[in-house]
């Protein structure tokens, strides 16, 4: 299901859905675990998206067989996703056009990590496999960045692949400069990459930002923080976890951070704080594409 509220790809598929809406297609959406999940179902439903979840749909493969033809556009995200059924697709839908909206590369994202790490090196490879295949049969592959696209060009140069980046609203300017105060990370610690970035950060980067501005906070914001981070917690290292509203901290805080470490794709942490016009201080990686 969707969470907007929580990680930054759901917030991408939501736009484009609202776009979709917006451009007058009837847009239906199928979670890949078919769950009926609030409030996030009713979100969607406002939006104008039809939902469809168990048991009116009891598998993905049934109500494709059932209904595939009434599709002119599947749009199908994530490879480990589009990888149980893209087959059905073909088989069920077969007049429409398959678009695969990778979010990022994931098998670049691993290979990163496996050079970062000096280990992993077989998940990468695999995941390379799976993404590159997916891609060679969707008769769409959407990227996010030209670095991305550059690449998929040279490994599959037949593919046709389309830049589409994340899309945001911009926001009302918040306090002034003089009024804020302390620095704030936002981001979903089920994606492994924030996790090694804010421990990373905080090893690392903290003890100097603690000697050259003591008393300067940095508020850690994002659902399912796992316990290596919550432990860390102190006074000027303060943990939220989950919240719902994340406004209050772009319109509070002077500088945005992203110590990602590794990752592909572009960063919808940073051009969240940017929608906000809050300034981010961040690695190479997290700015890559931008």
């Amino acid at each position: 299901m969707l969470t907007p509220d929580q990680d930054s790809g759901s917030q991408r598929t939501q736009q484009l859905l609202d776009l979709l809406v917006k451009l007058g297609c009837k847009v239906t959406f199928i979670a890949d675990n078919l769950e009926y999940r609030q409030p996030y179902v009713t979100m969607l439903q406002q939006a104008g998206v039809e939902v469809q979840f168990y048991p009116y749909a009891r598998s993905i493969s049934e109500f494709l067989g059932k209904h595939g033809r009434e599709f002119d556009t599947v749009l199908i995200a994530r490879h480990y996703i589009a990888a149980k059924h893209i087959d059905s697709l073909r088989s069920f839908a077969p007049n429409a056009l398959v678009v695969f909206d990778t979010h990022d590369l994931h098998f670049l994202r691993e290979e990163r990590l496996a050079a970062l790490e000096g280990s992993r090196v077989a998940t990468a490879g695999s995941s390379r496999e799976t993404e590159l295949a997916l891609i060679r049969k969707a008769d769409v592959t959407l990227v996010v960045s030209p670095v991305e696209k550059d690449l998929l060009q040279q490994l599959v140069p037949e593919a046709r692949v389309m830049v589409l980046s994340n899309m945001h609203t911009l926001k009302p300017p918040g306090r002034s400069f003089a009024e804020r105060e302390g620095l704030v990370f936002i981001g979903g610690f089920r994606h492994p990459p924030n996790t090694d970035a804010v421990l990373w950060y905080a090893s690392e980067i903290l003890p100097r930002v603690r000697d050259k501005l003591p008393g300067v906070k940095t508020y850690i914001v994002g659902s399912d923080v796992p316990s290596t981070i919550r432990k860390l917690a102190a006074h000027d290292f303060v943990v939220t976890g989950y919240v719902p509203d994340i406004a209050p901290y772009f319109t509070a805080c002077r500088v945005s951070i992203s110590p990602l470490r590794y990752g592909a794709g572009v960063k919808g942490k940073i051009n969240l704080a940017m929608s906000y016009g809050v300034p981010v201080v961040a690695t190479t990686s997290s700015i890559e594409g931008m």
